[in-house]
This record gives structure tokens, sequence and C-alpha cells, in this order.
């Protein structure tokens, strides 16, 4: 592997604390689909607004390690992992609810949340592979946050087209502080979400990191009723080799089927 594509390994890694004070796969929980605009549901015929899930209906129908078959699920992330939504500012507030859920900070004001995080499995170099490769195989892993959120009156719908209202905005970047850190978001674009949700889409957020290096992630946002799920992912070893990683489906997939 040539110099340069090590160092831009370890940029990754800067990226990475730039970018995801963030995917410190974190929240407040124990350790161990529709589609975008074009699924969205006829909100001029739709039903009444669905009620809000409880703290405890929200755990319930949150991800455990039973759910999934590959990875670890961690279902009480510790607090310093979790940031909380004062420490997320945008600079543009048109702007904030893409700050938020690319840290996993719920948008708007929910009436009950549950956070989980997600990690694949990292893909084992073969016997004899040189260090340098060795080392950007280990950051070649798949990492999610996932925040369930439930909101009173509608809020869930708002939440939507709040989000939608933010990719239109700021398609061509802003900026954000997190944790008194700055992030540079270069661009921002979205497509159609996954299936299993009333309303979904994701969105590729391509943020700044170190001499010029960008660092793509990847946000799913889907509705299921009155519940909003957010889902924050990266992969270092994508970002450092200059690529873009698929949002890992199998994820959203499991969570969105507990939900329905």
């Amino acid at each position: 592997m040539r110099t340069t594509a090590v160092r831009r390994s370890a940029l990754a890694a800067s990226a990475a604390a730039l970018a995801l004070l963030v995917t410190a796969c974190g929240g407040s929980g124990d350790s161990d689909s529709g589609k975008g605009d074009e699924g969205k549901a006829d909100s001029s015929s739709a039903a009444p607004a669905a009620k809000a899930l409880t703290a405890a209906e929200l755990e319930k129908a949150a991800l455990v390690q039973a759910d999934v078959k590959e990875g670890k699920v961690v279902t009480k992330v510790p607090a310093t992992d979790d940031l909380s939504a004062d420490k997320v500012k945008a600079d543009d507030e048109a702007c904030q609810p893409l700050a938020n859920l690319q840290l996993a900070v719920p948008v708007g004001s929910p009436a009950a949340t549950v956070k989980r995080s997600w990690t694949g499995e990292a893909k084992k170099p073969a016997e004899g592979t040189d260090p340098a490769e060795a080392l950007l195989a280990g950051l070649d892993v798949d990492k999610v946050l996932v925040t369930l959120a439930s909101y009173e009156d509608g809020g869930a719908e708002q939440v939507m087209k709040d989000v939608d209202a933010a990719v239109e905005k700021c398609a061509k970047g802003f900026t954000s502080t997190a944790a008194g850190e700055k992030i540079e978001f270069l661009k921002v674009a979205k497509t159609e979400g996954p299936k299993g949700a009333d309303e979904s889409v994701e969105i590729t957020v391509t943020m700044a990191a170190d001499e010029g290096v960008e660092a793509p992630a990847k946000i799913v946002v889907a509705r299921t009723g009155a519940t909003v799920t957010g889902f924050s992912a990266v992969n270092f070893g994508a970002i450092a080799a200059g690529e873009e990683a698929p949002f890992p489906a199998q994820i959203s997939d499991a969570q969105l089927a507990k939900l329905g």
C-alpha cells in the first residue's frame, strides 16, 4: 500500500473525530419502506395522528442482539457517547435537523426517546497481508447509531417535513458546532429511503476532513406512525479509501420490522 494511502487512513480517523464526535456509537439506553418523496403517504386523506409511544414502549420496540444476524448491538450506550440537543448547533437554523440527525440527536421535541448502537463485523485480512493494508481493513467496519423518538400531535410528520426542507435548503453545505467542535458539511443529497415505514428518506452528508479529504456518511430517517427512527452510519475504511460505503440496510430493515 502506498504511503499516501496509509496517510489517508490516519486522516480518516481524524475525519471520524470531526465527523463523529458523532458516530461514537452512543445513546441513552445495557451494553452487551416507505420511500422518499415518492413514497410519502397522502396527508390529506390520512387517519388522525397516531398515539405517541412511551419510553417503555419504545424500549420494547428497539433493536436487541437477537434481532440482528451479525455484529454487536449495544442497548445501554454510555452517556459520554451521547450528545444532548443543546450541544449541537447549526449555523443556519434550517439545517439543524441534519446537524442533529448526523449526531443521533432527535429532531424537535419528542415525547420519548430510546437509542441503540450497532457495529458490524470487522473484515479479517488474509495472512501475510501488508501491515498498512491490514490497518485499512481494520477500519472497514460499518457503525450505526439508531434513535427512536415518538411525538405527540403530528410532530412526527412535521419532523419529516423539516428534514425534507433541510435537505433542499442545505444541499450545498453548511457548518455546525458539536460539543465545541466545528463540523463543515460540504454537500447534502437524498435518495429513496427503505421500505417498511410510512415515509422514509436516505441522506448522504459529505463532511470535510484534513487536507481535502472528504468524509461521506449516511443518514436514514423513517416515520412509523408517531415514531421517527433516525439511523446515522459511518465506515472509516471507506472514507480512508476515498469511497462511499452503502448504508447497511439490514439494520434499518430489522428495526422497522419491529416497529411495523
